[in-house]
């Protein structure tokens, strides 16, 4: 038998990984080719009765990698423009290095083993991530190589809808449309989500197991 606190913490709770929710603007949909331009990510955290809640953010703006293509359907989508000196952006390497240090820092407080990214429509967040990584030849990279948390599935099961405004609206979650596309409130209303949906099942009852498996 298991004590039932344990599992009032995201080890016990995702089995390890340590969940950080990540959103990527980008000039392009090439995660190889297209540039990344801003991103943003939220840590997790675990009152403790075992309702998960937002944590800390980081966001930066990002500058175009040597050689990156600029597609104008993506500006003209996202409403960057990679060239506007207001933006404060940094590059890649200085972006990530500050992202998964802050990670780095709640793997450890919560005992966890890696990070594992959430994120709507993950996959597409996951490539650019992974791409960028590739690029900056950073060593030290938390997330696991291939799974993620895709709360669109989740909201595709648990609300029946996919597009996160929609989920959201749903959910009870508000969620402002003029901002959408903005890797930080996108990232913020994704943690928001992602929350409900895991404390929306505990409190069906789906959680904690108390049975070790």
């Amino acid at each position: 038998m298991v004590e039932q606190n344990e599992f009032c913490s995201l080890k016990a709770r995702f089995r390890g990984f340590y969940p950080v929710v990540i959103d990527v603007e980008t000039a392009g949909f090439n995660s190889e080719t297209d540039a990344l331009l801003e991103i943003a990510a939220m840590t997790l955290k675990m009152d403790n009765s075992g309702w998960l809640q937002a944590d800390s953010s980081l966001h930066f703006h990002i500058n175009p990698f040597p050689g990156a293509k600029l597609q104008p359907e993506a500006l003209s989508f996202n409403g960057i423009d990679p060239k506007n000196p207001l933006r404060g952006a940094i590059n890649e390497y200085d972006a990530l290095r500050k992202i998964f240090e802050m990670i780095d820092i709640g793997i450890k407080s919560c005992n966890c083993n890696r990070a594992i990214m959430v994120a709507h429509n993950a996959a597409f967040d996951h490539s650019f991530l992974m791409a960028a990584v590739a690029r900056t030849s950073l060593k030290r990279n938390p997330f696991h190589p291939f799974v993620t948390f895709d709360t669109a599935a989740l909201s595709g099961l648990v609300l029946g809808q996919t597009v996160l405004a929609k989920a959201c609206a749903v959910a009870g979650i508000s969620f402002d449309s003029n901002e959408a596309h903005s890797a930080l409130y996108d990232t913020e209303r994704t943690a928001v989500l992602f929350c409900e949906l895991v404390n929306r099942w505990k409190r069906l009852g789906g959680w904690p197991i108390i049975e070790s498996l």
